[in-house]
Parts: C-alpha cells; sequence; structure tokens
C-alpha cells in the first residue's frame, strides 16, 4: 500500500482502573508496525489503583501522559487527549483488552487512500457477539441512529472510530461520558462525512471482570442521538 509517509496518527487511550490489562496494552500499541508515524497520547481519567503508576513506566514511549485531578468520565478523557492532538487521522482505544490494536491496522489504509472521512471498526461484520444486554443494546442504539440519518451503519457504539482530525477539529464536543459515542457519529453526519466500517476482533468483558457501561448510559445515548441530530 502506498501512502504518504508524512502523515501521522494520533491514538488517544483512555484509562480508568485498568491495572489487569494495561501494561499488555501499552505493549501491544507499541509493537504495531503502522505504515506512518503515530503519537500516544494517554489519559488516565484518576484511576484508583494501579493503573497510572504502570503507565509512569512507559511515560517515555508515550507523546503526552495527562492525569486527570478527579474521575470526569471517557468522553472527558477523550476531549482532554484531543487537545493535545498532532496527528492528521485519530482514533480512540479503551484500556481493556476487548479491542485488538493490531485490527487498527484494518481501518486505517482507506484514510491513507482518502476512501473515507472515518472508518468504524465493526465487532458485528466479522463474528457472533454473544447475547447480552450490552448486544441488544447496541443493535438498537444503532438501529435508532441509521433511522434518524439515513446511514447504514452496524457498529455505532464500536470504540474503534479512527476519523481524520480536520473533521473532529470541527465539533465541539460536549459529551463527558458515554454519550460521547453517538454525538460523534451525529455530528459526522452532519459534516457530511463519508463513513465505512470494517470488521474487527472483539473479546467481550463481565462487569465482574471490569467493563463499566451501566443501563443509563444507553438512555443517555437516546438522548444524545436525538439531542445532537435536532437540537445541536
Amino acid at each position: 500500500m502506498s501512502c504518504d509517509l508524512t502523515k501521522k496518527l494520533s491514538i488517544i487511550l483512555c484509562c480508568f482502573n485498568e491495572e489487569a490489562s494495561i501494561e499488555k496494552l501499552i505493549n501491544t500499541l507499541l509493537s504495531v508496525s503502522f505504515p506512518i508515524s503515530f503519537e500516544l497520547i494517554v489519559v488516565d481519567d484518576a484511576s484508583t489503583d494501579k493503573t497510572y503508576s504502570i503507565l509512569l513506566q512507559y511515560e517515555k514511549k508515550m507523546s503526552y501522559l495527562i492525569r486527570h485531578p478527579f474521575n470526569k468520565g471517557k468522553g472527558a478523557a477523550i476531549k482532554t487527549g484531543l487537545s493535545v492532538v498532532t496527528g492528521d487521522y485519530v482514533v480512540i482505544q479503551d484500556a481493556d483488552l476487548e479491542y485488538n490494536p493490531l485490527d487498527l491496522l484494518l481501518l486505517l489504509p482507506a484514510l491513507l487512500q482518502d476512501k473515507a472521512d472515518a472508518v468504524y471498526g465493526s465487532r458485528f461484520l466479522s463474528q457472533k457477539i454473544p447475547f447480552s444486554q450490552y448486544k441488544i443494546a447496541n443493535v438498537v442504539l444503532t438501529f435508532i441512529t441509521n433511522l434518524l440519518t439515513g446511514l447504514r451503519l452496524t457498529d455505532m457504539e464500536t470504540c474503534y472510530k479512527m476519523v481524520k482530525t480536520s473533521f473532529i477539529r470541527k465539533m465541539e464536543l460536549k459529551e463527558n461520558r458515554f454519550g460521547i459515542e453517538p454525538e460523534i457519529t451525529i455530528k459526522l453526519f452532519k459534516l457530511k462525512a463519508k463513513i465505512l466500517e470494517y470488521p474487527i476482533s472483539y473479546t467481550p468483558r463481565t462487569v465482574k471482570e471490569g467493563k463499566k457501561i451501566k443501563v443509563k448510559d444507553g438512555f443517555r445515548a437516546i438522548y444524545c442521538l436525538l439531542r445532537y441530530r435536532f437540537f445541536n
């Protein structure tokens, strides 16, 4: 694949109490052979376990390590990361091991070849996700998104949204927690961004294993879809 080697990918890694997975996740990220340069921006959302002390061991390998003074939420962590981004493309990486950083290589080519303005990694195009309340919520939220926009997404709530930074810069993101996922999607739609989806792998975890999204976040997502589609 030929590409412009002057381009850069910005990876925003959001962390909150992920001591069990953060070290493996960072080592995997750093081992990925991206075809362009990349910067790693890590935002610790006031972890109370050993996450931040582990992050400090890798600080020299990061472009930025930022720690919130108190827990603000995933959306706030993303916005903090976006404030220092210098790359041409930006992608969010969760600190758990549900998503495999190697799959970022599947999303990048469409942007490098200017086939899309945003690329979503879809968990539903590649495998059967086990039945759970999270799967039901995702299917419902994706259906509502498509109904409101005319898009044909299969996985609106995916963490892996790789977007041209120029489009992100045009957004005034407001959500501080998980509502930032539908907010970004609706605002990409309003900016007339071309969104493509590619299949990625996915290893779901349970609440006991550290999954943080709750039922109330699903209702907030519906609110955000309606709010940013019609009123913002």
